[in-house]
């Protein structure tokens, strides 16, 4: 009888001791989670004036997630101040032309700084601009302001292979360039109407945003790329520095506070999974082509 008191004594402990670890092991996941959401900004309109911190990276082209986040951020009072970081070789006019035009409807109400990592270039300068202040580093490419359009001609090849494609259309402009036949110079001077009209509009925002004629703009808009230095030499941009100076510059010329806290905006994907991050991540990257995903025209640099 005192071997079986004592066997359901032990038992009692032991459940009562896993019970503690069950409580213990919940609530030091909650505190994770809660601290997770914190550091991704969930709860930054909540706890009073914070600095968004607005990352551009990647190549760039129409995001409706992104744009939505920005939209929040607008209307988001508590937000004193913004910081856009880039790492961007461009991308489509379009999606430049989004992400400008978002963030400027954000700076009529608080002041942004730009700060670039390794590249910003073309429609990452574009968005770039949209700020009222310009840092990037010394070996920072920049510039690269210009539109593109990039087709192929494949009828030497399929000739070769004895393959006759055969097009039929309601006009000679219909679907040129077109890659299944020769271009003509009519279908080339409509392209490069275009592309001039699109330039003419990134020339225009440059020299408006950095207090430049366009003829100041034109001279640098030659398609090349600048260091950073050059680009401060040239005022396509105002400093060097990076982070530090970002908020040395919103404390000392928009008087925010240097305590004042940096939040990553958060971009919500309502479809998001686990295993679609995993996808979209590494995975996604080894097996599709980011340069698949572009389409019209191009504001894009790469060597």
């Amino acid at each position: 009888m005192a071997l079986d008191a004592d066997f359901i004594l032990d038992r009692r402990r032991l459940k009562k001791s896993i019970l503690r670890w069950r409580v213990l092991a919940v609530v030091a996941i909650l505190i994770a989670i809660v601290a997770g959401l914190a550091r991704s900004g969930v709860f930054a309109g909540g706890f009073g004036p914070y600095i968004a911190e607005v990352t551009v990276e990647g190549v760039i082209a129409s995001d409706p997630l992104m744009l939505a986040a920005l939209d929040k951020l607008e209307h988001d009072k508590d937000a004193v101040g913004v910081i856009v970081h880039i790492d961007s070789p461009g991308g489509t006019m379009v999606g430049g032309e989004e992400l400008y035009e978002a963030l400027r409807r954000i700076g009529k109400t608080r002041p942004i700084v730009a700060e670039m990592g390794t590249v910003a270039a073309s429609g990452g300068y574009m968005t770039a601009i949209a700020a009222d202040h310009i840092i990037a580093h010394r070996g920072t490419v920049t510039g690269s302001i210009g539109v593109i359009f990039q087709s192929m001609n494949v009828t030497a090849a399929l000739e070769k292979l004895g393959v006759e494609p055969v097009t039929i259309k309601s006009a000679p402009l219909k679907a040129s360039p077109n890659p299944f036949e020769p271009t003509t110079e009519e279908a080339r001077n409509v392209m490069k109407g275009l592309i001039s009209d699109m330039f003419n509009v990134f020339v225009s925002m440059v020299a408006e945003r950095r207090d430049m004629t366009v003829e100041q703009v034109t001279t640098l808009a030659d398609g090349r790329v600048y260091t950073g230095r050059q680009a401060v030499e040239n005022g396509l941009i105002d400093e060097i520095g990076g982070r530090r100076e970002a908020l040395h510059w919103l404390e000392q010329k928009k008087g925010i506070a240097a305590d004042t806290p940096v939040v990553p905006m958060e971009v919500e994907d309502p479809d998001s999974s686990i295993i679609m991050d995993l996808f979209k991540g590494s995975i996604g990257n080894m097996l599709s082509s980011e340069g698949l995903k572009l389409d019209g025209l191009l504001t894009v640099w790469h060597p």
